[in-house]
């Protein structure tokens, strides 16, 4: 009993993706999709055309990888960093507890007592403005 080759490239295919799972490379589900587009074209166009599947394979293949592999790269590289600590403070708003200028005062901010001083030298903050946290220095918020 013969097997026909498109159900060879199935095989493929499946092993292809079996070794995605088992390895996370996404680079042998592209090869796998190649190996499915091959089988295709195994099954359209007969099994004696071995050229024309091993170059499908390559295509489809060669294809993803070059389109594919530069996106997820992309996307990878943009992920939102999670800020934590004070980081995660700056761009917040706050209200004033005493008022605050050049050399000092207090506000509270995400729920706690913070030290703070203006931004702006020459500009004064009177208690009760909410006023925005553009740094950290220390344990001291630089607001505007």
């Amino acid at each position: 009993m013969e097997i026909d080759p498109w159900v060879w490239w199935l095989i493929g295919a499946a092993g292809l993706g079996v070794g995605l799972v088992i390895t996370a490379m996404p680079e042998l589900g592209m090869l796998a999709v190649g190996a499915v587009a091959a089988a295709a074209a195994a099954g359209a166009f007969g099994g004696d055309t071995l050229v024309i599947q091993v170059a499908v394979f390559a295509v489809v293949s060669t294809a993803l990888i070059a389109v594919v592999r530069p996106i997820a790269a992309r996307h990878r590289a943009q992920r939102p960093q999670l800020a934590t600590g004070v980081d995660a403070l700056k761009g917040k708003q706050a209200v004033v507890l005493e008022r605050v200028d050049r050399s000092g005062g207090r506000i509270k901010l995400a729920g706690e007592v913070w030290s703070a001083r203006s931004l702006d030298t020459d500009r004064v903050y009177e208690v009760g403005e909410e006023v925005d946290v553009v740094d950290i220095e220390g344990a001291t918020a630089i607001i505007m």
